[in-house]
């Protein structure tokens, strides 16, 4: 089986904000902060602390792929990849390995805004919303098959206020945490163009997102104890491989936690 565990990083549309609220002449003047101010007001930030889907832009995905004997995890597209270059390589990676998908909360966050954006950008991505033969009964798209297995949803038995955070989580399982950044902070490290310190937080996302998968693995029974602990020791030593700083910390920080 082959598994597809990810996560993204979205910051607000300015160039849709400007499209669609105020007066466009007026909100063309504006700065990015001021026009992402103005979304929040019109999409009663107070209420909904996240814009709306369409609204947000993907700014990263990061993806930890198990296919066969390969195991590998990366950010989706180069640094200065465009978001329909991300997006496609999201669905391009659905098209060619038809993996099981894995989030953290990813039905009710993440794929809506991959639905929209794609929409927005015509990106073709038939294999994701194929409903037909073998698909009819476990697609990508219904909440309750297989395919795409939100881990927040199946372990709080889909309970939304049973739901908890991934950074909580990962501190509850004692999996390598990071100082946990707001929205409004991953605005903020885009306005100043640190797009690498986004791609490098949405990476240990998708790290702790793979662990807890594994774990959830052991527990219903699809992964033996040695079998398991064989995964862990090959994203170890994956990542012992990695020169990013960012992961050679995590890698530490899990080794250390092990002990």
């Amino acid at each position: 089986m082959n598994v597809f565990v990810f996560d993204i990083e979205t910051v607000p549309d300015v160039e849709a904000g400007r499209r669609l609220y105020g007066n466009r002449s007026e909100m063309a003047n504006l700065s990015d902060e001021d026009v992402i101010r103005v979304m929040y007001h019109y999409n009663d930030y107070q209420d909904h602390p996240r814009l709306r889907p369409h609204l947000q832009k993907v700014v990263a995905i990061a993806a930890v792929l198990r296919a066969g004997e390969r195991l590998r995890m990366d950010s989706l597209g180069s640094l200065t990849a465009t978001e329909t270059e991300i997006i496609q390589q999201f669905f391009k990676s659905i098209q060619h390995y038809t993996p099981t998908l894995v989030s953290w909360d990813g039905y009710r966050l993440d794929l809506p805004v991959l639905h929209y954006r794609a929409l927005l950008h015509g990106i073709y991505a038939q294999r994701y919303w194929d409903i037909h033969k073998e698909f009819r009964f476990n697609n990508y798209t219904h909440r309750y098959h297989d395919r795409h297995t939100d881990l927040m949803e199946v372990i709080a038995g889909y309970q939304l206020n049973a739901g908890v955070n991934l950074e909580e989580m990962s501190r509850f399982l004692e999996l390598p945490s990071q100082p946990h950044l707001s929205g409004n902070q991953i605005e903020a490290l885009y306005l100043q163009n640190r797009l690498e310190d986004i791609r490098a937080y949405c990476e240990l996302n998708v790290l702790n997102t793979y662990l807890i998968f594994l774990r959830f693995e052991l527990m219903r029974g699809n992964l033996e104890a040695a079998a398991y602990e064989r995964e862990c020791q090959r994203l170890r030593e994956l990542l012992t491989g990695e020169t990013k700083p960012h992961l050679q910390s995590f890698l530490a920080t899990w080794l250390s936690k092990a002990r």
